[in-house]
């Protein structure tokens, strides 16, 4: 086992990197998010929860790209809109600015929503069909009394042309729109407030290849000349290590690990993360074979995740120490780059190809076996 150096709070959260100050924008403690389960008729009673999030911890930084990732159902949307407080916390804090926003009542939160925006995943569900591209835009500054020199109107053309659509198409309906330039639209509306957070919930997901790139790139730019912080939720490994500085990888509502950018892609420690940046394409220009692990089964439940850590049950260095006790998340051999893994046996910080693939599915073993 790697020794282990337990670390302060202060030390938890890595420096931003270019682009970002020191300053800790947004601070996430113990975020927790129980949806309960009931059941009973005629009189409903509770018998379990879905624990989307369990106990979170992370920093976002003034000017800094912050990606969240992991497989479907690991409780990143969710984590998004808590932060958003579009959903109510089972538990945990939120502080925004140095301002506790966790139980904050919708009046108090009135002066915060314009600084924090969201980007929905769909961009075809998140626009209104019964409105103009003009009213969708303007409506945040028109709900939020704001009135820019030259008038709303032009504020919002101005927008439609910083997202690389016709100023000109202000009058037209959502309908009359490709999937790409809806999801700008959605870019536009999240900017008209100025904000200084945008929480992207898997923005380019629902869209075509060629234009993921359009609209990642078009967010790259948005962040570069703004400063807005983002918060980029994706399960795109390739998308997030093209956008963000600092990445945390998400399990079954625990983060299990988190770093800057070249460390997590090019250093991971903990197996999960092995796992998901093997299973990423890319193309091998310099020649060196990189490792291929493939995972057996999928995530366990979220009404009755596993005691311990929650990924020995997909875990091939899994011990018993792993079923009985939750490995917590800390710097890992005396490491100062602010790396944290979640892992009582982490894996050696390098990507390089195994002497033999871990394949824990039975069924493929078998094939492979056969077909050799």
């Amino acid at each position: 086992m790697s020794e282990e150096t337990t670390i302060t709070k202060a030390d938890a959260v890595p420096s931003p990197r270019d682009g970002a100050s020191g300053e800790a924008l947004l601070e996430v403690t113990g975020l927790t998010k129980h949806f309960p389960i009931h059941a009973g008729f005629p009189i409903k009673h509770k018998v379990g929860a879905v624990q989307a999030v369990d106990g979170i911890d992370l920093t976002i930084h003034t000017g800094e790209s912050f990606g969240l990732v992991g497989e479907s159902g690991c409780g990143k949307s969710t984590t998004g809109r808590l932060i958003t407080r579009l959903l109510e916390p089972t538990g945990g804090r939120i502080s925004y600015r140095g301002r506790d926003i966790t139980r904050a009542t919708r009046k108090e939160l009135m002066p915060i929503r314009s600084e924090i925006q969201m980007i929905f995943q769909d961009p075809y569900s998140s626009l209104n069909p019964r409105q103009t591209v003009g009213t969708i835009i303007g409506g945040p500054m028109e709900i939020n009394d704001i009135n820019p020199a030259g008038g709303r109107e032009q504020r919002v053309r101005e927008l439609l042309e910083t997202v690389g659509l016709n100023p000109e198409h202000y009058n037209r309906f959502p309908h009359e729109f490709s999937g790409g330039q809806r999801q700008r639209i959605g870019v536009a509306r999240a900017l008209a407030l100025e904000p200084k957070l945008i929480v992207a919930d898997e923005p380019v997901s629902a869209l075509d290849v060629s234009i993921q790139a359009q609209v990642v790139n078009l967010l790259r730019k948005v962040q570069e000349e703004t400063g807005i912080a983002f918060l980029f939720i994706a399960h795109d490994l390739a998308i997030v290590r093209h956008f963000t500085q600092r990445v945390a990888v998400m399990y079954l509502g625990k983060i299990v690990e988190v770093g800057d950018r070249d460390s997590i892609y090019n250093r991971p420690r903990h197996p999960y993360t092995h796992a998901l940046l093997s299973a990423v394409p890319e193309v091998n220009i310099d020649g060196a074979d990189r490792e291929r692990i493939r995972l057996a089964g999928d995530v366990p439940s979220p009404i009755n995740p596993p005691s311990g850590c929650r990924f020995r049950t997909r875990c091939w260095k899994a011990r018993d120490l792993c079923a009985s006790q939750e490995p917590p998340l800390i710097q890992l051999g005396g490491n100062q780059d602010g790396h944290l893994t979640a892992c009582h046996f982490p894996e050696e910080p390098t990507i390089a190809a195994r002497g033999e693939d871990i394949v824990l599915d039975p069924a493929l073993a078998a094939i492979e076996g056969t077909a050799q």
